[in-house]
């Protein structure tokens, strides 16, 4: 569904939470950022669930994607996981964020603090096929950081 050429996304807040709408902080931004809805302490190499009280419906061919916010990255050492975490068309739980503390120091999340970000995407309609050959590239079964080695 679209409204003035644009894709709706229904959402429903947590009881409680309407503070905790996701907004994006400027109009020609890329993502929504999301808040925590509860105050989390996460321990250095330990990873947390961390609810934003926010559920979604989303169209069909579309994604959600979950990305770390930069700020809390460069500061703290904050991470998602689990990046990209994508929320599917059908999903009708809590969008929640798998905060990891990759630093050396405790960090506690408080309550509508803005703690990741949501991307929302279509997805093109992809099929497989199983062939018993691929084509030949000059790059062939390279990977893994065998770009420019010999």
């Amino acid at each position: 569904m679209s409204i003035d050429g644009n894709i709706v996304v229904k959402i429903k807040m947590k009881e409680g939470c309407d503070d905790l709408i996701p907004q994006k902080a400027h109009h020609d931004d890329a993502a929504f950022d999301l808040k925590s809805r509860e105050e989390v302490l996460l321990e250095p190499g330990k990873s947390h669930l961390v609810p934003t009280g926010l559920f979604i419906e989303l169209p069909l061919h579309y994604e959600a994607q979950i990305r770390p916010r930069s700020g809390l990255a460069l500061k703290h050492t904050l991470t998602v996981a689990n990046s990209p975490g994508t929320v599917d068309a059908g999903y009708r739980g809590e969008v929640c964020v798998i905060m990891l503390n990759a630093g050396t120091e405790n960090y506690t999340v408080k309550r509508g603090e803005r703690i990741a970000q949501m991307v929302i995407n279509k997805l093109p309609q992809v099929g497989l096929i199983k062939v018993k050959e691929l084509s030949i590239t000059k790059r062939g079964k390279g990977g893994f950081g065998s770009t420019g080695n010999n």
